[in-house]
């Protein structure tokens, strides 16, 4: 029987500095616990998640493709730094649900590293 608990916020070693799961293993023990699903949520960055999405899929478990996104205080196109201490910012869960959400999570992700400020 598979349990009904879904991890959801995960970080893989694709989340640097937070993160030490590799996928191959992290995918197996989602599988030992007879949970069908796990979601990826790594810091900023969908580097793992074509590789998470074949890894899962393989062992037959649900991929859920996601990030931990940081939020701007204001513009994003604002390249200051806001002073902040780390843990002074907030962070936002988003999830794929299907394949138009993984393309426009893609594309927000994209204009964070391409036009957001890095902390």
């Amino acid at each position: 029987m598979a349990s009904s608990f879904v991890h959801l916020h995960l970080h893989t070693q694709f989340s640097l500095l937070d993160g030490a799961n590799q996928i191959e293993p992290l995918v197996r023990q989602i599988k030992s616990f007879n949970q069908p699903a796990v979601a990826m949520t790594d810091h900023g960055n969908m580097f793992g998640a074509v590789e998470f999405y074949r890894k899962a899929m393989d062992a037959g478990v649900k991929p859920i493709i996601g990030c931990e996104a940081y939020m701007a205080l204001g513009s994003r196109h604002a390249k200051k730094d806001s002073g902040l201490a780390h843990n002074d910012y907030y962070h936002l869960i988003l999830l794929a649900r299907n394949l138009t959400g993984y393309q426009n999570l893609i594309k927000l992700v994209s204009k964070g590293y391409l036009e957001g400020v890095l902390l």
